[in-house]
This record gives structure tokens, C-alpha cells and sequence, in this order.
């Protein structure tokens, strides 16, 4: 498969799958547009990158539903420039998708060897506002705290307290909150006194550990 066809297959899963479901968000559908979403996949999952499922990646992981990653880089809300959070990186699709948007990303992973592929592809395909740490996700990044966005892309049965101070005031978490079989697609708000919840719809995570 060349990379026409890749792009043609691009072009669809945006079409169909996430301006088909009613979602808007030209800056997160320009991000979706720019990754090449079939290099974060092994080569016997390429020519399926692009359809409306996960796909595995090794080590029990997969690389998310497009549509999914559309929802959760949309309630983030970036603007531009601001400083990103996120709680395993996995292929690095969702890292991408990120650094097309925001100033700076710091991503967490627990198995080195995804995210030492991942970075392999994300060098490749040329950013440099990506910063890579291997470690406990649930305890964020406390060097690089605060944040304005910070997404978790495992599931998890409540937010760790820790990434919700490394929040600021005004930034957004988003998260699959809820048990191993099915989550709630939660986004929290940072306000000052207290943080407001709004769930976005059911999702299915595998569990962060």
C-alpha cells in the first residue's frame, strides 16, 4: 500500500468516523489530518490503521479508536502553546496528535520498550516539543508541574490525586474513569475551589497499572 492510498484512507477515516459523528474541531481534525496514523501501527496492521477500532500494539496495549482520540485532544480545549501532560504514551499516536497542537508535551511510559519505539517513530516523523519519561504515570511529572492539559489514555477507578495537582487553575484533565471493563470518558476542570466534572460519554481503556 503506497502512501496515496494511506492518505485516501486518511482522508475517509476523517470524513466518516469524525466529522460523521457531528465532531468540529478544526484544529483537532487538522492534528488528525497531519499524523500519519498507519506508522504507529506493526506492518501487518497498516492497511486496518485507519478503520473505527483499536488496534494492538504489543505488551497487552493498543493504540486508540480515532474517533476516541479526536474526543479526548478536543476536551482538552488547547489553544496553542500550552504545556501537555500525558499518562501513557503506548505507540505515541496520541503524543503526536498532541504536539501538533500544543507548546510542549511530557509523556509517560511504564514499558520502555513502547515508548522507545514510539519515539523512534515520533523522531522520525520530526517533532521536537515531545520530552520522554519512563515511570509511574499515576505519579505525573512533578518537575515539569504545572500543567494545562493532562490526558490519561489507560483507565483508571479514580484520578490520581498527584495529577490533579499538578493541574493549574483553568487546566483540564481528561480521563476514562471507572472499572477494567467499561469506563466514563470524565473530563475535570480545574476551578479555585474545587474541580468540575463532566462526563463525556462510555468508553473501554485497557487498565493503567
Amino acid at each position: 500500500m503506497d502512501e496515496l492510498e494511506f492518505d485516501r484512507l486518511r482522508d475517509k477515516m476523517i470524513r466518516e468516523q469524525i466529522r460523521g459523528r457531528g465532531f468540529d474541531n478544526e484544529k483537532v481534525l487538522q492534528a488528525l489530518d497531519n499524523v500519519p496514523r498507519h506508522l504507529f501501527v506493526g506492518e501487518a496492521d497498516r492497511g486496518r490503521s485507519y478503520g473505527d477500532y483499536p488496534l494492538p500494539i504489543g505488551k497487552g496495549q493498543t493504540i486508540s479508536q480515532p474517533y476516541i482520540v479526536a474526543l479526548m485532544t478536543g476536551a482538552l480545549d488547547l489553544a496553542g502553546g500550552e504545556k501537555v501532560l500525558e499518562v501513557g504514551t503506548g505507540s505515541g499516536y496520541q503524543s503526536a496528535i498532541l504536539a501538533e497542537m500544543a507548546g510542549a508535551v511530557f509523556t509517560i511510559e511504564r514499558i520502555p520498550r513502547l515508548q522507545e519505539k514510539a519515539r523512534e517513530v515520533l523522531d522520525y516523523i520530526g517533532y521536537d516539543n515531545i520530552f520522554y519519561k519512563i515511570g509511574d504515570g499515576a505519579d505525573g511529572w512533578p518537575e515539569e508541574a504545572p500543567f494545562e492539559g493532562i490526558i490519561i489514555t489507560a483507565a483508571v477507578r479514580e484520578v490520581p490525586p498527584p495529577l490533579l495537582e499538578q493541574l493549574v487553575t483553568g487546566g483540564r484533565l481528561v480521563a476514562p474513569v471507572g472499572g477494567p471493563r467499561e469506563q466514563e470518558l470524565l473530563r475535570l476542570t480545574s476551578r479555585e475551589h474545587g474541580f468540575e466534572k463532566e462526563n463525556l460519554g462510555k468508553c473501554r481503556f485497557v487498565p493503567l497499572k
